[in-house]
């Protein structure tokens, strides 16, 4: 008897959601028409039973699971999807709907393991501050309010630079998690899912610099736009600014920026402030420090130089990344208390393979 009898046999009347299977193939980045081809059906097939129009049978349901490398069980009803319309994507036009759709399976698979770790296992309540920021502020000082709230809040209102991004929003409630490795297109993004809002990094960036911008963007998301329509331009300018001025205060850091592009002065607060040289001329820019044509122009050197890639100063390789911890911890603490990480993912219904890939052990 083969896998695929093998697995017919002992699962003939798993119950069957559509949506799980949806989501099994989104995890994979298929198309409907490449698992059709692989489990030797039509992408029709495949469409009625994601819409649940028809069932498979118990042999059309372990070629599904073999072709996808899920258990049989991971079709069975699960708990709510994480919604496409919580999620801030960094650009739209930029990634594929594959990607955004194999991205969001991630957080959607990350909500699953949460859910079962916290019958046995207290996360940190989530604690961000709500200042929302209309969607149409294209110059108002929104978010420079939310920033501001958003560090008396988080970090005690400190006017320096911000210790460790990663573990100020874990301490919040946050979680943020790594995806496995995928399209360097798909940049962080963040989902406001409840209880647990997330975020989730891109290690192909592979930028310790960007990395904290990153965390900072997406913070930005969570404490202003819980309503607003996700991709567009002026509310990914918001997230911009308030990043800037959340790593960045104005007050503390004004005094200290160069008006020209004085480039040893600024690979110094590059190291001091855990930003890029980019988003430090960003900066002088949007405080009137540095006049509009100068920034142009020293935006112009940077990519002349190659500096867009390889900045002068500290280069991101240099330091870590800020690493999340918050789920590894939660998940030796729940296998101290007898669910090892076999059995979190035999209740959560995800492959160990997955689990180890979404949250690596140590």
């Amino acid at each position: 008897m083969n896998d695929e009898e093998r697995i017919a046999t002992r699962h003939p009347r798993v119950v069957f959601d559509g949506e799980r299977l949806t989501l099994a193939r989104r995890l994979r980045g298929l198309r409907k028409n490449q698992l059709a081809q692989a489990v030797g059906t039509t992408p029709a097939t495949i469409g009625q039973y994601e819409a649940g129009v028809h069932r498979p049978s118990g042999r059309s349901l372990s070629r599904l699971a073999i072709a996808l490398g899920v258990p049989v069980d991971f079709f069975r009803p699960g708990r709510g999807p994480v919604s496409p319309d919580a999620a801030h994507f960094r650009s739209l036009r930029s990634t594929t709907q594959v990607e955004r759709d194999q991205a969001l399976a991630y957080g959607r698979i990350a909500a699953d393991l949460v859910a079962v770790l916290a019958e046995v296992v207290e996360f940190p309540a989530a604690a961000l501050p709500e200042h929302p920021v209309s969607p149409d502020e294209i110059a108002g000082p929104g978010p420079v309010a939310a920033a501001r709230e958003a560090r008396a809040a988080m970090a005690s209102g400190a006017a320096g630079a911000v210790p460790h991004v990663v573990r100020l929003l874990e301490r919040h409630g946050v979680l943020v998690l790594v995806m496995p490795p995928s399209s360097e297109r798909v940049d962080a993004f963040g989902i406001g899912a409840h209880p647990h809002p997330m975020v989730l990094f891109n290690p192909a960036k592979g930028d310790y610099w960007r990395n904290r911008f990153d965390a900072a963007h997406e913070l930005g998301h969570l404490v202003m736009h819980a309503d607003a329509e996700p991709g567009s331009k002026i509310v990914e300018d918001q997230a911009h600014r308030f990043a800037a001025e959340f790593l960045m205060p104005g007050p503390a850091i004004a005094d200290v920026l160069p008006a020209v592009p004085d480039w040893d002065r600024l690979a110094a607060l590059k190291a001091e402030w855990g930003v890029s040289i980019a988003a430090l001329l960003y900066r002088a820019r949007t405080l009137g420090v540095m006049p509009e044509q100068v920034y142009r122009e020293a935006m112009a050197t940077m990519s002349r130089q190659g500096w867009r890639r390889a900045e002068p100063g500290p280069s991101g390789g240099t330091r870590p990344l800020e690493r999340p911890t918050l789920l590894t911890r939660a998940i030796e603490l729940a296998a101290a208390g007898g669910l090892d990480r076999d059995a979190l993912a035999d209740r959560a219904r995800v492959t160990r393979a997955d689990l180890d890939l979404l949250v690596p052990p140590r």
